[in-house]
Parts: structure tokens; sequence; C-alpha cells
């Protein structure tokens, strides 16, 4: 594991990531998104691993691209760096994703936590798009992760006026999940992925399959998608437990 990303194992299947480059607010340059993609992957096929919690440091969640590798780049050289692909490990992880944001999310850096799928922020968080500042356009996702967050005309103004909004602000028009006190931000994440990972793994991960999936399709095909797991869930075990643990007025015990 490179230096530039942490790897922190908790009990009850809880993986943290942690971005460590605090000297540049954990900026992504080439090396950090490798170790992002190569740990998502390999986290993604551990049977032992359930949550993954991805977190920065006090000052910064990730401050967004390291300008040191974009400055003189040509076109072909970004092409090269195939960061689709990249992006596409984060994106793709079956296991649930919990952002824990403290201080800056910029930039990739709020890609980066539009790519998990709850966000924990901190009140001094600080989330933005502001490419547009820069003569660039955000490359990993924001114009549609965004829109799809918080509607057409407060993306627009986002991602064209590439002015900061607080975690507040945030929390107000769906970027967030949740505000907490930054002392509280990964107590609470660590809090909320212990919960997860003790819950039925196939349902969870249907769940995200059907949301994220229904997405990117017509309602009706979404609609297929989400009763088709709903029926393939009463194969499970945990369909059962949990049934029997409601009627019986007791705790599930999940697999």
């Amino acid at each position: 594991m490179e230096d530039v990303l942490l790897e922190e194992r908790r009990a009850e299947g809880v993986v943290v990531l942690r971005l460590h480059r605090p000297a540049v607010l954990n900026a992504l340059n080439l090396t950090l998104r490798q170790a992002l993609a190569t740990s998502f992957a390999r986290l993604d096929a551990d049977p032992l691993t359930r949550v993954v919690v991805l977190a920065g440091n006090e000052r910064a969640f990730c401050a967004g691209a390291d300008l040191n590798e974009y400055v003189d780049a040509s076109p072909t050289e970004i092409l090269a760096r195939r960061m689709d692909q990249l992006w596409a490990a984060v994106s793709g992880c079956r296991k649930p994703v919990i952002a824990a944001v403290r201080g800056h999310a910029l930039g990739g850096g709020c890609e980066l936590a539009m790519h998990a799928d709850v966000i924990v922020a901190g009140e001094s968080a600080r989330f933005g798009q502001p490419e547009v500042l820069i003569g660039l356009m955000p490359g990993g996702g924001a114009t549609q992760r965004l829109t799809r967050a918080v509607g057409k005309f407060r993306a627009m103004h986002l991602l064209m006026s590439g002015a900061p909004i607080a975690a507040a602000q945030a929390l107000a028009m769906g970027l967030a999940s949740e505000v907490v006190p930054d002392a509280e931000v990964e107590p609470r994440a660590l809090a909320l992925a212990r919960q997860l990972a003790q819950g039925p793994q196939q349902a969870l991960q249907f769940i995200k399959e059907a949301v994220i999936g229904g997405m990117n399709v017509p309602l009706e095909q979404g609609l297929q998608m989400e009763r088709k797991s709903f029926q393939l869930l009463f194969a499970t075990g945990d369909k059962t437990e949990g049934i029997r643990a409601r009627l019986e007025k007791r705790p599930a015990k999940f697999a």
C-alpha cells in the first residue's frame, strides 16, 4: 500500500481508507488515484470486508486534483491516464461506502465523496466544483452525479460559479446525508458502518444496485430491477432470520 493511502481494519468487517497527503490537503495525484482504485477493487472482492469508510484528515477530505500534474499536461497525456477506469473501481464497489468528510471536499474531492453511498459531513466541511475557475470543467462525474443529487439549477450554479458551499447548505440541497460536529464525523461514520456491517449483506448489495442502476434507466426498467432483486432475496437465510426475529421480538443475527 502506498503511503498516500492508509488502510485501517476495524472489527466487524469495517475498513477505513484514509487519504494521506496532508501537505497538499490530500490532493489527488495519479499515485493516489491508482492506490484508491487498487484498494477498492481488492476490498470489493474480499469476503471479510463488509463496509468501507473513506476519510481524510481534520483539514481536508480531499482538496481536488493535484494541479502540478495538470498544468503542462496535454489531452493525449490525460487520455493515457485512463482515469475513467480509476474512478470506475470506486463507483463499482458493491459494498456500502461511507464518506467521512471534514474540511475541504472540492473538485475531484467532491466527486470522490459523491462516489460514496452515504456522506457524513462535519460542520466545517466545504463542498464545491471550482474547476471552471481555472478554465476547466469536472472530469470525474460531477456534471452527472451532482445534477442527480441536487437538481439542474443548483448544480448549474455550483458548476458554473465554482463557488463552495458549507456543510449545512450541502445537507439542505441533498449533497450530504447528515451533518455533525467535526469531532463526531469519524465516530458517527464508524458507528453507521458497524450497523451496516451487521446487516443482511445481500440485501444491502441489491439495494445499492437497484438505486444506482435505476438512476440510469427508465422508471419501468428500474422497477423491474427492484422486483427481481426483491424476489431473489427470498432465497436467503437472512430473510428468514430477519422475519423470525421480528415475529419473536428479538434482535436479528444475520450471516
